[in-house]
């Protein structure tokens, strides 16, 4: 007698940053896909840190459309940058107040995603994220100051008093470090990259319909291998008990 195949679970890591516009954007659309799998592939989503500038001064912010104009060579190419990403945002229905975003250093921010992620966490790590970029995309605060991630993270259910003794702390800090050298030696160059099963990689914030179609394929992939290693092991006796 056969056994069922059992459904696999997908691991998606997504490795993005809470300063990057396309990782919200990918957010959003990411979530419209898992929205259209749910009930027919089961995902197991986790942010990963990286780190679009870490040379940023801790304790120091700057405009973001200075930021950009020192980056991308001008000013008017900074705002042509940014008004792409706020008309692609608003079509996601998420609203970017760029004139008001403050280019921050995103590692304590990354530290506080990695405490979320521990089993016994009070709040999930996804409403964390999203808090942390409407943070910095709309509400214009300084998401590298210890207080104002203290006030982000009271607002989804954490203990204020529990962020600041934890940032005061070491915690995270090698666990963080050995993830953005993770990323680096995968050839992770550019965020938002979706990483299956630790396989595959889906570079970008991708429209939905192509989240879907990608995932339904290597979730097909999966099950035809699972099938298979299953037929592969034929009937057997264990324990003095057979399956026929």
């Amino acid at each position: 007698m056969s056994t069922p195949t059992t459904r696999p679970t997908m691991r998606v890591e997504i490795w993005s940053d809470v300063i990057c516009p396309w990782c919200y954007i990918g957010k959003r659309r990411f979530e419209a896909a898992a929205a259209e799998l749910d009930g027919e592939i089961d995902l197991d989503v986790v942010y990963r840190p990286y780190q679009l500038d870490p040379t940023a001064s801790p304790g120091a912010t700057m405009p973001v459309f200075e930021a950009y104009s020192r980056k991308f060579g001008g000013p008017d190419r900074a705002q042509a940058i940014l008004d792409r990403v706020t008309q692609e945002a608003a079509g996601e229905g998420v609203e970017f107040r760029m004139d008001r975003a403050l280019r921050a250093n995103t590692l304590l921010a990354h530290r506080l995603l990695w405490l979320v992620e521990l089993p016994g966490s009070p709040v999930d790590q996804t409403a964390l994220k999203e808090r942390l970029l409407q943070a910095y995309f709309h509400d214009g605060l300084d998401i590298g100051d210890p207080e104002v991630l203290a006030d982000c993270a009271a607002d989804v259910g954490m203990r204020r008093d529990d962020v600041i003794t934890f940032l005061e702390s070491d915690g995270g800090k090698a666990e963080v470090a050995s993830y953005l050298e993770q990323a680096a030696d995968s050839g992770i160059s550019a965020v938002p990259t979706y990483v299956i099963n630790g396989q595959w990689a889906i570079p970008g914030a991708q429209d939905r319909e192509t989240f879907v179609n990608v995932i339904r394929r290597l979730n097909d992939q999966l099950v035809a291998e699972a099938t298979a290693a299953t037929a592969s092991a034929g009937d057997a006796c264990a324990d003095d008990a057979c399956d026929t």
